[in-house]
């Protein structure tokens, strides 16, 4: 019973962290450079992406919600305790964003490994800059992660 529990409670965060994802990504069936002039396709996919690449919904769909699948796993694995649902699915978000290497050299990380959620959840509004530019779209995305994630806290 506490693994079928287990299993409803992550599909749970995992779908609502697709979605929270693809709010703040955008999607493009084109590739496209993003503002730090990556190669990027369907809701932020960078990997192996090429200008000139083109996407199904179905294909984009699938690429999300994998890349999401292994974000969540890099949060759930990165700690010894079980995180409220709220801040596992912001802390997705996040990671699903800046990439497991950023988050797992975190001083974020660092706070969460001490029991210190709130700490953790304030830190996110400082992952706000692009090479060294502030960009007002992650300036959203952080706040709105932050709120998520110091809900899950109530």
């Amino acid at each position: 019973m506490a693994d079928a529990t287990r299993i409803r409670r992550s599909a749970a965060v995992l779908t609502t962290a697709v979605a929270l994802i693809a709010g703040f990504e955008g999607r493009s069936l084109v590739a496209y450079l993003d503002p730090v002039a990556i190669p990027t396709i369907c809701d932020g996919y960078t990997l192996g992406v090429q200008l000139g690449d083109v996407a199904t919904a179905q294909e984009c769909d699938a690429k999300t919600a994998q890349e999401a699948a292994k974000s969540l796993a890099v949060v759930d694995h990165s700690i010894d305790y079980r995180l409220p649902d709220p801040v596992r699915v912001s802390l997705t978000s996040f990671v699903y964003n800046v990439g497991a290497g950023a988050y797992l050299g975190s001083t974020l990380l660092k706070k969460l490994r001490a029991h210190d959620i709130a700490a953790a959840c304030r830190q996110l509004p400082r992952w706000v800059y692009a090479e060294g530019r502030k960009l007002k779209g992650l300036v959203n995305r952080r706040n709105a992660e932050m709120q998520l994630c110091l809900s899950g806290l109530n």
